[in-house]
């Protein structure tokens, strides 16, 4: 997580701490932000730009894939979606 989000939460909490306890408000922003950062260092994140990579990638995929799918369904000469014919020499399973 970028910097600017911890800071973000960190006064989050800071606004939440009663007016008696403002008075250690360095102490305890820096406290707040240390535990933000080692708590979600902990965590699998990715940044967005990763994320929106990956799901290109993955967009992509899906698509060569369904381009693959369908070129097998005509080389087959079956119908887009309809399961492929067993071939003339093959015979059902349990009827040798």
């Amino acid at each position: 997580m970028e910097s600017f989000g911890i800071d973000e939460l960190a006064r989050r909490l800071l606004e939440r701490v009663p007016p008696a306890l403002r008075a250690v408000q360095e102490d305890l922003e820096t406290g707040f932000r240390a535990v933000l950062r080692e708590r979600l260092s902990k965590l699998d994140l990715v940044t967005r730009d990763e994320f929106d990579a990956q799901t290109r990638v993955l967009e992509r995929t899906r698509a060569r894939l369904e381009a693959l799918e369908a070129r097998l369904a005509s080389l087959e000469g079956a119908p887009e979606g309809a399961p492929a014919e067993p071939s003339a020499g093959s015979t059902p399973r349990g009827t040798r």
